[in-house]
């Protein structure tokens, strides 16, 4: 098995087979790019002397492409492994404590997609009971909605309660103020490195030439809002007020070992979205509201992939850029110990949640901290991680 000289605690999300990069600051440096190695941040700027990475994100070091981000990754696991570099790139570690971490990339775009059958079965009985649970469409194309890149946030970002415009079935007429039915959905996404040119598709066969690695992702859903005004033209603003994602970008090579067959779907999509490689990827996601695991749900489940997903943004021509994202939508599976929003796991607030201190939730209150953590298995056997996105509610700052 391989090992770096650098001490790596048994169980850690950031072994040699992972390094994923990130942005941070401290101990008299940055914001700069580094790579978690254990409980260390190693310095790339000054490890590796490529000035590409003393930059405040990594837009620039991404949009060089596959062959660049591979060089660097075998330049990295040599200086990490061989101990005859120990002693020009010790001095380039600083210790992940010491350190704040920050948004590791200039968002360009952002789009949130609906990928989860699990997860839209249980959308369609909760909001439209006694219909069919999923529209005619679900299982033809991966259906999304574009966010704004201005409110992806860093983890640890706190989230103010949004207020908005609500009305229940039985109001006669909406009223505003602060959402009471605040909730979060567990997700993974994807950040493009190499741009596409505007009115040429990208094929599935395609992904791994365009899409750098993978995040966590929280995108905080305001559902009183939400459900008041998605109809007809969908998520507006009970989505945009904040998306929380995790601070490590983990590179496509670190997953190879993560990766799986695509999922089994009927009836089989039209062409440009059939995949010629397998893009499912063996994740396994945990959820924590305030201290307590309320939920682990499973990746591995999805049923439209990232490379699909990728696919079907760029089909009509339109191109992405450095920095955007796509996220999968809320990842649940087939029991409800697998449901990735609380919509889900308090059946729309009538079956609380109770948590380990005795209290319980049907949706986010006030100082209620959610944490989102994954990993996957790794290279040599190992689990590799993606860290953690986490996120504490505020109260409303009221616009009346």
């Amino acid at each position: 098995m391989r090992r770096s000289w650098v001490p790596v605690e048994d169980g850690s999300h950031f072994p040699v087979q992972n390094l994923p990069y990130g942005v941070f600051s401290g101990a008299g440096r940055g914001p700069r790019v580094g790579v978690a190695i254990g409980e260390q941040v190693l310095d790339l700027a000054a490890a590796t002397g490529d000035e590409v990475f003393d930059r405040p994100s990594l837009n620039s070091f991404m949009a060089r492409g596959p062959v660049a981000w591979g060089k660097v990754r075998q330049r990295l696991v040599e200086l990490l492994t061989d101990e005859a570099h120990r002693d020009e790139v010790e001095r380039h570690l600083v210790p992940r404590a010491a350190v704040e971490l920050h948004l590791p990339f200039e968002v360009a775009d952002y789009v949130d997609f609906y990928a989860s059958e699990q997860h839209a079965s249980n959308v369609g009985r909760i909001l439209r009971p006694g219909g069919e649970p999923l529209t005619p469409n679900w299982k033809h194309l991966p259906i999304g909605y574009h966010g704004r890149s201005g409110t992806v946030v860093a983890s640890g970002t706190p989230v103010v309660r949004p207020e908005g415009q609500r009305k229940g079935a039985s109001e006669p007429a909406p009223s505003f103020g602060p959402s009471v039915r605040l909730d979060i959905e567990a997700e993974v996404g994807v950040v493009v490195g190499v741009p596409s040119a505007l009115g040429r598709p990208v094929p599935t066969s395609a992904f791994a030439e365009h899409a750098f690695g993978f995040v966590l992702v929280n995108d905080w859903s305001a559902r009183d809002i939400q459900a008041w005004e998605y109809a007809p033209l969908g998520p507006f603003l009970g989505k945009s007020f904040a998306t929380s994602v995790s601070p490590w970008v983990v590179p496509l090579a670190a997953l190879e070992h993560a990766r799986i067959p695509t999922p089994r779907q009927v009836p089989e999509p039209l062409e440009y979205l059939r995949c010629v490689e397998d893009w499912g990827l063996d994740l396994a996601i945990e959820i924590e509201w305030n201290g307590t695991v309320v939920s682990r749900p499973a990746f591995r489940e999805m049923y439209w992939t990232a490379a699909q997903q990728l696919a079907h943004m760029t089909v009509n021509g339109a191109s992405v850029r450095t920095g955007d994202l796509f996220a999968s939508g809320t990842v649940s599976g087939s029991t409800r110990g697998e449901w990735g929003s609380f919509l889900e796991l308090t059946w729309n607030g009538s079956e609380p949640v109770r948590l380990a201190d005795g209290s319980e939730r049907a949706f986010l209150e006030d100082g209620d901290t959610v944490r989102i953590s994954a990993t996957a298995p790794g290279e040599d056997g190992v689990r590799i991680g993606f860290g953690e996105v986490v996120g504490t509610i505020l109260p409303t700052r009221s616009a009346m």
